[in-house]
């Protein structure tokens, strides 16, 4: 199957501090990570790299930093015949302060106003379309062009543009943080039927939709054979969180590419997203499939007990959601 990304790129440079820095002091860094980043782009670099058949659309800068992320892409057989140039603005960066202590990021964005892109015409019919709504228009045209084509979003703004696109998706794997904002809810993970309250009014809403929203070290939640399930974090000791949700949503695009039901898409994500914050930096983060998939075949083998240090893979929270 092929699959067209839509969306954000960028490149990171990652550096690791003991503490978190006080002002007005000088710091000496011992190195850095460098390496592309963006929803969309390291969820393409994922596919690419698990041997998925994979195109990406987004726009880069005319600077090294867009050459660098162009053999990214390559090294890992990712299509970059769609990736446009803007001659007038600099690739977007990421400047990423990691706390060696504790394992938590803080983010310093460099956006550059590129220009949207702006050639609709491929050379291929995609079977998938992935977007992190950040292109609203080359989304747009992609899923109107190619209507039969499976489509999904990474809901992780809750904006306008990402409100509308979320109407026409098979898919919406959202954050927290878009589902509280656009249902004015908010959840007690001490009160199950918050969590059910929340994906109900979600599900309201997109009622043509199948619904993921993550839940960050908590997991996931979904519905699968008519039950609202939460997936639990994989117990693992964090050194960079950075792309964790980007390698999620491609691992989970890669379940629907394979045709898994829904429950192996959000676990064989879980896996892949709880692995990735072993490492630091997002391109460097991304498991190899066979880890991902041993790790897999042991939970299974394990009787699902094995995925939170001993508790259920998949706990419900109830069964009164609207249902998919």
């Amino acid at each position: 199957m092929k699959v067209l990304c839509i969306g954000h790129t960028s490149y990171d440079i990652s550096c690791e501090v003991d503490e978190y820095p006080q002002e007005n002091y000088k710091y000496r860094l011992p190195g850095r990570i460098g390496c592309g980043g963006g929803p969309a782009s390291n969820a393409a670099y994922l596919l690419g790299k698990w041997g998925v058949d994979t195109s990406i659309a987004t726009v880069l800068g005319s600077d090294d930093y867009a050459e660098k992320i162009k053999k990214e892409f390559q090294s890992v057989n990712v299509d970059t015949n769609y990736i446009e140039t803007s001659y007038e603005k600099e690739t977007s960066l990421s400047f990423i302060m990691i706390n060696k202590s504790n394992g938590s990021r803080t983010v310093f964005n460099l956006p550059s106003d590129l220009a949207p892109i702006k050639k609709f015409t491929y050379e291929f019919t995609p079977d998938v379309i992935y977007t992190d709504g950040h292109d609203y228009g080359a989304t747009q045209n992609a899923i109107s062009k190619f209507p039969k084509a499976l489509r999904i979003i990474d809901a992780g703004r809750c904006v306008q543009e990402v409100i509308e696109l979320c109407k026409y998706m098979n898919y919406i794997v959202c954050s927290l943080e878009f589902a509280t904002n656009l249902t004015g809810l908010k959840i007690d993970y001490e009160k199950p039927q918050t969590l059910v309250e929340l994906y109900t009014k979600l599900q309201a809403k997109y009622t043509n939709a199948n619904i993921v929203i993550t839940l960050e070290e908590h997991g996931a939640m979904y519905v699968h054979n008519n039950e609202l399930k939460i997936m639990p974090g994989l117990k693992v000791e964090a050194k960079d969180t950075t792309g964790a949700g980007d390698i999620f949503h491609g691992a989970f695009v890669y379940g629907l590419v394979n045709n898994f039901d829904m429950e192996k898409c959000v676990t064989i994500a879980n896996i892949a997203g709880g692995l990735s914050v072993q490492k630091v930096g997002s391109r460097q983060s991304v498991p190899a499939l066979s880890d991902v998939l041993d790790y897999y075949t042991k939970t299974i083998n394990a009787g699902n007990q094995n995925i939170n240090n001993g508790e259920s893979g998949a706990n419900p929270v109830g069964n009164n959601a609207n249902n998919k």
